[in-house]
C-alpha cells in the first residue's frame, strides 16, 4: 500500500500517528538483531517504517535485503531510501524492480551524501545529479506503481548553509523552489531533516504553503540519547541548537543516564508543540534503539509499552501489505511467524475467516519447495545459541535443562520458537516437573474463557470483544512415555491430538478433513473472528520442520559426529512429536493428559 494513502487517510480522521526510521547494521548479527527490534517496535503500531540507503550507497544491497523482508516478515508498510550516489541509471533501475518484485510500493528519493573520502557530491557516470532527477526518473519508467516522499530542510540543506545572512536567505528560497519541484514531478509528501528549534520548522512549513506546496509535511525527530551522537549529528547537519538546549547538553554530558532521560523529556516536549501546531503526525529516527523513542511516545501518550496493542493473536500483523486479509492460521506455526510467513508467501491470496483442504495442500507444497532454502546461521547467532544451549551435551539432562531455562525465561533463544517464551505462572509452575518426564514442550497454550479482548495477556482484536481459547500442548516425547501417553490419547473423548515420529509414524483420533478452531473472538458487528486452527494435515507440514531444527538449529552448532551432535540426532530420529488440543475450552490444566 502507499504510505501517502495512508497518511491521507489518518489525515482526514484527524488522527495523528507515527512512524519509524532504521539503518542498515553492517554485520549479519546487527541485521538479526535488528529484525528483531523492528518486531517489538512494529507492534506498537506505526503507519509506516523506512530504512536508509546508507553513507555513500555503502549498504546498498544490505538495504534493498532488509526493505523487503521488514516488507513481507515484519509486516509493516516500507518505505526504502534511494540515493544517487554511486548509482548509474542500470543500478537505480535494478533496486527499482528488485523492491517492486517483493511489493514494495515506497521509495524516499534522495540525492545522497558524497560517496567515503570525498567532501562534495558528484555524481557518478551514467548517474544523477540530484534527488529531482531520480523523482522524474522513478515517474517516467515506473508510472504510478511508487509512493514518492521527498526530503525537506526546516534550515536549508547543509551544502547551501553559509554564515553571510543575505546570501543565506537567497539559498534559503532556492532550496523551497527546489523542493517544489520535487514535489510537482512527483513527491507526494515530505520528511524533514533533523531540527531542535519548533520556530524554524513552523517558518518553514508556512513558506512551504506560500511557494504552493500542499503536500503533508512530516516532521522528522532526533531524540538526544547521547553526547556524542548529538553533536556529530547537529555539526555534520549543520543544525541549529537553541542556547538554552546546548547549555543543558553541556551541563549532562558526563552523566549518560540523566542526558538520556532528559533526552525523552525534551523529545515529549517538541513533539506536544508540534502536534499542537498541526503536523498531522511524527517521524521518529530511530537510530535503531528504541528505549528513548517509545520513552516519548509514552509521555505523549501515542503508545502503553505494558501494552501491546494485537490485532490478532499472532505476534506479526499483516499490516498494509497483500497479508492484510488473512485471517486464520494453524496453530503449529504460532512460534514460529516468520517461518510460516517466508513459506507462504508465494500464495496469490490468503485465507480470510476459514481454513480448507486447499490450504493444507499449499502449504505441504510450500514446505516441500522451501526445504532447501533455508539460510545458514550466522556466526553471531552460532556465538549466542552456544552460550543459551551449552557447548556440550553430555546427557539427555542438560538438553532438557534448556528447555526447562527457556520456559523459566532464563534463556530467550530457542530452535522452536522465535521469540520468548510466553506462558502462564500456573503452567510455568508445570512445566519442569513435565520434563523430568521425558516431555520435552514447544509450545504450551492454556484455555481461555469470555475474557475481554483488552487483557493485556490473552487480549487482541481491538477493544469491545471477548476472546477465547482451548487449551493446546505440542511436545515431543521419549519413546517410552509416548507408548505410555497413547492409551490415555486414545480413551479421551474431549482431546484431539496428532502424533508422529521423524519417519512417519502417525497417529491421530483427527478425521482426514477434521479442522478444529483453537482460538476465536466475538465482536459487534462482526461474525466470529477463528485465527488459530487445528488441522492434522498442517501439523505433519509443520512436523518436518519441527524434527529438521533438532540437526539444522541445534546439532549443527557442535562438530560433526561429536557426542553434542549424535545426542541431538539420535533423539531427532527417535522421539515423538505430539500436539493435543483440548476442546473444552473452560479453563483447564492443558499439561494433565501427561500425568506430571
Amino acid at each position: 500500500m502507499k504510505i501517502i494513502d495512508k497518511v491521507n487517510q489518518k489525515i482526514a480522521a484527524n488522527e495523528k500517528f507515527f512512524s519509524f526510521e532504521f539503518f542498515p547494521p553492517r554485520t549479519q548479527e546487527g541485521v538479526e538483531a535488528l529484525f528483531e527490534r523492528q518486531e517489538r517496535m512494529v507492534a506498537h503500531g506505526p503507519v509506516f517504517c523506512d530504512i536508509t540507503w546508507g553513507a555513500g550507497g555503502s549498504t546498498a544491497d544490505v538495504t534493498l535485503d532488509i526493505a523487503t523482508t521488514m516488507q513481507s516478515q515484519i509486516c509493516i508498510d516500507t518505505m526504502m531510501h534511494l540515493t544517487c550516489t554511486n548509482m548509474p541509471v542500470e543500478k537505480l533501475d535494478e533496486a527499482l524492480k528488485e523492491v517492486k518484485k517483493h511489493g514494495l510500493q515506497n521509495i524516499l528519493a534522495l540525492r545522497g551524501d558524497p560517496p567515503k573520502g570525498q567532501e562534495k557530491f558528484e555524481a557518478i557516470e551514467g548517474g544523477f545529479n540530484c534527488a529531482l532527477d531520480l523523482v522524474k526518473y522513478i515517474r517516467s519508467e515506473f508510472g504510478d506503481y511508487f509512493g514518492i516522499c521527498v526530503a525537506g530542510y526546516p534550515e536549508a540543506h547543509p551544502d547551501t548553509i553559509v554564515e553571510d545572512p543575505v546570501q543565506m536567505e537567497k539559498n534559503y528560497q532556492e532550496n523551497i523552489a527546489y523542493l517544489k519541484n520535487k514535489v510537482e514531478a512527483g513527491g507526494e509528501f515530505i520528511i524533514t531533516q533533523l531540527f531542535y528549534d519548533i520556530d524554524v520548522f513552523f517558518k518553514f512549513v508556512k513558506d512551504c504553503r506560500s511557494a504552493g506546496i500542499n503536500v503533508p509535511i512530516l516532521p522528522g525527530i532526533m531524540p538526544i540519547m547521547t553526547y556524542g551522537g548529538f553533536k556529530r549529528m547537529t555539526g555534520f547537519c549543520k543544525t541549529k541548537v537553541p542556547q538554552e538546549l546546548s547549555d543543558k547538553i553541556e551541563e549532562l554530558k558526563d552523566n549518560e543516564e540523566a542526558l538520556k532521560l532528559f533526552g525523552m523529556d525534551h523529545g515529549a516536549d517538541m513533539c506536544r508543540k508540534l502536534l499542537a501546531g498541526g503536523v498531522p503526525g511524527l517521524h521518529m529516527y530511530s537510530l535503531n534503539l528504541e528505549a528513548t523513542v517509545f520513552g516519548i511516545l509514552e509521555r505523549i501518550g501515542f503508545i502503553d509499552t505494558a501494552k501491546v496493542p494485537r490485532h490478532m493473536p499472532w505476534r506479526l500483523v499483516p499490516m498494509g501489505t497483500r497479508r492484510q486479509v488473512e485471517g486464520v492460521r494453524p496453530i503449529s506455526w504460532a512460534n514460529r511467524s516468520r517461518s510460516y510467513i517466508t513459506k507462504t508467501s508465494c500464495w496469490n491470496s490468503f485465507p480470510t475467516n476459514s481454513w480448507g483442504a486447499e490450504q493444507s495442500k499449499l502449504l505441504s507444497l510450500a514446505i516441500a519447495d522451501s526445504s532447501a532454502k533455508s539460510r545458514n546461521m550466522s556466526e553471531g547467532r552460532k556465538k549466542k545459541s552456544l552460550e543459551a544451549w551449552g557447548s556440550e551435551l553430555s546427557t539427555l539432562e542438560d538438553v532438557k535443562a534448556v528447555f526447562t531455562k527457556y520456559f523459566k525465561g532464563e534463556i530467550s533463544l530457542f530452535p522452536w520458537s522465535d521469540a520468548p517464551a510466553q506462558s502462564s505462572a500456573s503452567v510455568l509452575s508445570r512445566v519442569e516437573a513435565l520434563i523430568n518426564t521425558d516431555v520435552l514442550p514447544i509450545h504450551v497454550q492454556s484455555s481461555v474463557h469470555d475474557v475481554a479482548s483488552e487483557d493485556a495477556g490473552a487480549g487482541w482484536g481491538g477493544p469491545g470483544g471477548y476472546v477465547y481459547q482451548k487449551g493446546y500442548v505440542e511436545a515431543f516425547v521419549s519413546p517410552s512415555k509416548f507408548k505410555e501417553l497413547l492409551p490415555k490419547l486414545k480413551s479421551s473423548s474431549n482431546l484431539t491430538y496428532v502424533a508422529s515420529n521423524n519417519g512417519g509414524d502417525v497417529h491421530s483420533n483427527a478425521s482426514a478433513s477434521g479442522i478444529s478452531a483453537v482460538t476465536w473472538g466475538v465482536f459487534a458487528g462482526k461474525e466470529v473472528v477463528q485465527p488459530y486452527i487445528f488441522d492434522k494435515d498442517s501439523f505433519l507440514s509443520w512436523k518436518g520442520e519441527a524434527f529438521s531444527l533438532w540437526e539444522s538449529g541445534w546439532a549443527a552448532l557442535y562438530e560433526t559426529g561429536s557426542a553434542s551432535s549424535q545426542l541431538l540426532k539420535d533423539m531427532q530420529s527417535s522421539w515423538y512429536l505430539v500436539a493435543i488440543l483440548d476442546n473444552e475450552f473452560v479453563p483447564k490444566d492443558p499439561l494433565a493428559i501427561f500425568g506430571a
